[in-house]
């Protein structure tokens, strides 16, 4: 897909994360930030990392990541956040309620979180997160 068209299709078909993913990169414009195919990365002080829309935002905490230079677990982390971003491609005005409300429920609930460590369960077992990998070819993050 070309950029014109991944851009086009991210403002209109998933206009609601995209706008909200761009409001938040517009409070964040001072931290850094690059381009990734066709997103824009920002790199923030947040624990965790979140997608968008075309808007993708990654921790300064994770390993690899130095200034907009990105490798290792942060460059699989990069291609896990990526692929939600195909997601929001796929589901349009769906994504948040299908893909968004699950994911910011599974990695923020306290009760979940430990339940899942408990339980030994990996944060990538939830169909939201596995999806995300097959989409980003994430090869590091089980």
């Amino acid at each position: 897909m070309n950029l014109t068209l991944y851009r086009a299709l991210q403002w209109l078909w998933g206009l609601p994360q995209t706008l909200a993913g761009a409001v938040m990169a517009f409070a964040y414009r001072r931290d850094p930030h690059f381009s990734y195919r066709g997103t824009r990365v920002t790199i923030w002080d947040k624990p965790g990392s979140l997608s968008l829309g075309m808007f993708l935002f990654l921790s300064r905490a994770l390993p690899g990541v130095e200034g907009t230079q990105v490798s290792g677990l942060g460059e699989q982390v990069l291609l896990h956040e990526y692929g939600h971003t195909l997601q929001s491609l796929m589901l349009g005005p769906l994504f948040l309620l299908v893909i968004g409300a699950p994911s910011l429920a599974w990695a923020g609930s306290k009760k979940l979180t430990a339940l899942r460590a408990k339980k030994h369960v990996s944060y990538y077992s939830l169909y939201t997160e596995r999806w995300a990998n097959r989409l980003g070819k994430v090869t590091g993050l089980k």
